[in-house]
């Protein structure tokens, strides 16, 4: 019996230490974090201002008043980093976000001054290019070549000016009329689509020479100068210019003579026509009174003339201003 008894083998498992298992590794990951907040800490000490930094625990402190702290009146924080559009002052225009209305309208109206420069400056390129196209025209064309003695082509502070000058053996119109030479309704007509080219709108004066009509009608030559202007724009629509650039017909008849010492030189009797640039014809759209003979005295040859101010309404023939007294020549 005693020699067939089971052996019985005991084996005793020891149990692990709770400091060897895997809490550790939180402790090795909470120092690692640690170490990585330490090292970013010091590297913004590092590369940033005192100025910087007191606007980042000013953050922390009132994160709704980030970018400056005011001590005494003055700003004590950083206001053109960190954070930009804080601080107490918000209508500082350097480091911080404009929020008022009226910062907006500035920057609207800035815009808008700049875009308005571009078409000036613009529109000042297009009337010289057409002036140089002008000139070329009169030195080539047979027609325009002719008459090259009798076509003054300048630039005025109104616009580019196309004046079209008598001489005495050979007149534009008929003596006391407003008929119409052939030569020179064709040269309007010669001039009519290079006009055109540009979206510019006109404006034509007439003059006259200090002869008296000896009309017993009443008929003189404020009437005269305009009815003539008229049909030179009446000539320069039939020759293909767009009824609507024009804008201003005005006759002046002798207060704007081009030779100030003979005022009945053939020479004063003339048509000028005025391509706008934009600053005049803003001006007449808006209703402000133009001196219509501000060019005219400006270059005309030895002397000045009168001047008077062209109505309000664009486009509309203008009458003769109220003389002190009955004009005496035509």
């Amino acid at each position: 019996m005693a020699d067939n008894q089971a052996i019985i083998i005991k084996k005793v498992k020891k149990g692990g230490h709770g400091s060897h298992g895997g809490a550790w590794k939180l402790a090795y990951a909470d120092f690692v974090t640690a170490m990585m907040a330490f090292f970013l800490l010091m590297w913004l000490l590092g590369s940033t201002t005192k100025e910087q930094r007191k606007g980042i625990a000013d953050y922390f402190k009132d994160p709704w008043q980030p970018a400056a702290s005011i001590s005494g009146g003055e700003s004590t924080g950083d206001r053109s980093n960190i954070i930009k559009g804080g601080g107490q002052d918000v209508t500082a225009t350097e480091g911080q976000v404009k929020l008022t209305n009226e910062g907006k309208k500035e920057i609207i109206a800035d815009t808008a001054e700049k875009d308005n420069q571009q078409v000036l400056d613009q529109d000042k390129q297009n009337l010289e290019s057409l002036k140089q196209k002008l000139d070329e025209m009169i030195k080539t064309d047979e027609l325009l070549h002719q008459f090259e003695s009798q076509l003054k082509i300048d630039i005025t502070r109104e616009g580019l000016r196309i004046q079209i000058i008598d001489q005495e053996k050979r007149p534009m119109f008929a003596a006391g009329s407003a008929r119409m030479e052939s030569y020179a309704a064709q040269i309007l007509d010669q001039l009519a689509p290079t006009i055109n080219a540009l979206p510019n709108r006109l404006s034509i004066s007439g003059h006259t020479d200090a002869k008296p009509l000896g009309n017993s009608l009443g008929y003189t030559n404020w009437e005269l100068s305009t009815d003539r202007a008229n049909a030179a724009r009446k000539e320069l629509v039939r020759g293909g210019l767009k009824q609507e650039k024009m804008m201003r017909v005005v006759g002046l008849a002798d207060s704007v003579p081009m030779m100030q010492s003979d005022p009945f030189d053939p020479i004063n009797r003339r048509i000028s026509i005025v391509i706008l640039n934009k600053k005049t014809e803003e001006d007449l759209l808006s209703g402000s009174q133009i001196n219509v003979t501000g060019d005219d005295v400006k270059n005309a040859g030895e002397g000045k003339g009168g001047s008077w101010l062209a109505p309000k309404v664009p486009g509309m023939i203008a009458a003769p201003p109220p003389p002190a007294s009955a004009p005496s020549n035509p």
